[in-house]
């Protein structure tokens, strides 16, 4: 496991996305969770590797409020989560 001096020298925040060019990041943090979700439950139900899906979990835990992001996992649990993955 890495040193936590190590992980701040290789954090990074989430990329430029054109989809979503203004200062409002909401869509974009919301629409990660979204491809975060769909890619794991598209590579799983394959018996594939899901570590590529990783990319859209890191970009929407540095732009979503761990709030918002708990709530939505409670709601995947609960089974009545608004969005379609």
């Amino acid at each position: 496991m890495a040193r936590p001096e190590e992980k701040i020298k290789t954090y990074r925040t989430a990329p430029f996305d054109a989809r979503f060019p203004n200062t409002n990041q909401t869509r974009n943090c919301y629409q990660n969770y979204l491809d975060f979700h769909r890619c794991n439950k598209a590579l799983s139900s394959k018996g594939q590797d899901v570590a590529p899906c990783q990319w859209y979990q890191r970009v929407y835990k540095s732009l979503c409020p761990m709030g918002w992001v708990a709530k939505w996992d409670e709601q995947i649990e609960n089974g009545n989560f608004p969005g379609k993955i």
